[in-house]
């Protein structure tokens, strides 16, 4: 899915559209990138069959977790930039 305004709204359903439009409208220029990453999340959460175990697994608190430093290591690892 594209990582842009377009690409998201594409994959959310029309309420859960009309929201993600809403908020980044509405979003100051400095917070657009935040609105975009955080619908990509829920775009890409919505669209993957797996999607809901994930989303109930975090909301119970049962979903695996790794720390800071072992995702560092992984991106660097994969030549992927660390921020």
């Amino acid at each position: 899915m594209p990582r842009n305004a377009e690409g998201i709204a594409a994959a959310l359903d029309s309420v859960r559209r009309i929201d993600f439009y809403r908020e980044l409208l509405a979003a100051a220029p400095e917070d657009a990138e935040a609105v975009l990453r955080r619908w990509w999340c829920e775009a890409m959460l919505d669209t993957d069959p797996s999607g809901d175990r994930f989303t109930e697994a975090a909301l119970n608190g049962t979903l695996p977790t790794k720390s800071v430093a072992v995702a560092v290591a992984r991106r660097q690892a994969a030549g992927l930039p660390v921020e």
